[in-house]
Order: structure tokens, then C-alpha cells, then sequence
């Protein structure tokens, strides 16, 4: 089994094009750690130092991290991971 993870349009350059990829189950940053090295670069966007960017939403089968555990939330197979950089504008 394996986590399903949703990437944004910015980021699909770095996975071939794919909207959604498969993932490991394990933390939040273990996760977007092993994204990371199947598609080098995603990882430095997503997070640093061990936390997600402030810029960076993750969801958690629709819940966003910041009200679970950030990035120790667990994430388990079949559960389904989002990744939505915020937009900013007037």
C-alpha cells in the first residue's frame, strides 16, 4: 500500500509532469523527505531545516497538519497527502 500525495502545478515539473505520486508511509517530513529523493528539488521547496515552509499548506486527508501534529504527523497507507502553496495577491 502507499500514501497518496497530490502535488501543485509548480511543483510538477520536478515529478515528470505527475499530479499525484505515491509516497511512503512514515511522518509528514519523512515523507516529503523520500519524495525528495526519488524527485531531487521537491524537498527544498516544500520544507527546511526539518519544518514545512510557511508558505507551504500540507493536508492530511483534507485536515490541515498545522492543527495535528506539523510535520510528525503520522501519515499511514491509503491516507492522502495535499500540497498547496499559499496564494498571495490584492
Amino acid at each position: 500500500m502507499a500514501v497518496k500525495v497530490r502535488i501543485p502545478t509548480p511543483l510538477q515539473k520536478l515529478t515528470d509532469g505527475k499530479d499525484e505520486v505515491e509516497g511512503e508511509p512514515g511522518t509528514v517530513i519523512s515523507l516529503i523527505n523520500n519524495l525528495d529523493k526519488r524527485f531531487p528539488g521537491i524537498g527544498e521547496r516544500i520544507s527546511e531545516g526539518g519544518k514545512i515552509r510557511r508558505f507551504i499548506n500540507i493536508y492530511l486527508n483534507d485536515e490541515d497538519i498545522r492543527f495535528l501534529q506539523n510535520e510528525g504527523t503520522e501519515v499511514k497507507d491509503d491516507d492522502e497527502v495535499s500540497i498547496v502553496p499559499a496564494i498571495a495577491g490584492g
